[in-house]
């Protein structure tokens, strides 16, 4: 097991298995040293828990949460790709998608919930630039999608 999946046997989390595709696409792939996965729904046993729009159906506190099941499963995503979670250098980029209540203006604190996991996951590695957009739907009415940007050490 991996010092970051040791960090998130600790918080109580383990690594869930990669998210199959919803469409034609990858869940993650590797260019040179960095990864980039594609959005990842807060997906648990291959469902979504919880559906609607943030402000609306579903709590910002509620979203935050969710944030960090996709945070999770970016990390799985990662993984799939990387092989090993420790050759984390860096989390480069965060994009998270809110889909919002058309008042709602919590986007950054809910995708707040991505950038802690990775922090308490990855420490100072974990730290990155970010975007939290509000959207009008996500996919299969999902409140919440992030994705990752990862800068790994050479093998």
């Amino acid at each position: 097991m991996s010092a970051v999946e040791e960090k998130l046997a600790a918080l109580g989390l383990t690594l869930p298995e990669v998210v199959p595709p919803l469409a034609s696409y990858q869940p993650a792939i590797q260019s040179g040293v960095y990864v980039y996965t594609s959005g990842q729904l807060p997906m648990v046993d291959g469902k979504l828990p919880v559906t609607g729009k943030v402000g609306a159906e579903v709590t910002a506190d509620e979203a935050k949460e969710l944030a960090r099941t996709c945070a999770l499963n970016a990390l799985a995503a990662v993984k799939s790709v990387a092989g090993d979670l420790d050759r984390i250098v860096r989390v480069v980029k965060v994009v998270g998608f809110v889909a919002s209540a058309a008042d709602f203006t919590g986007q950054p604190g809910v995708i707040n919930g991505a950038s802690e996991l990775l922090g308490e996951a990855l420490g100072d590695k974990g730290v990155h630039a970010r975007s939290a957009v509000g959207v009008a739907v996500l996919p299969l009415d999902a409140p919440v999608e992030v994705e990752v940007q990862v800068e790994l050490a050479e093998v």
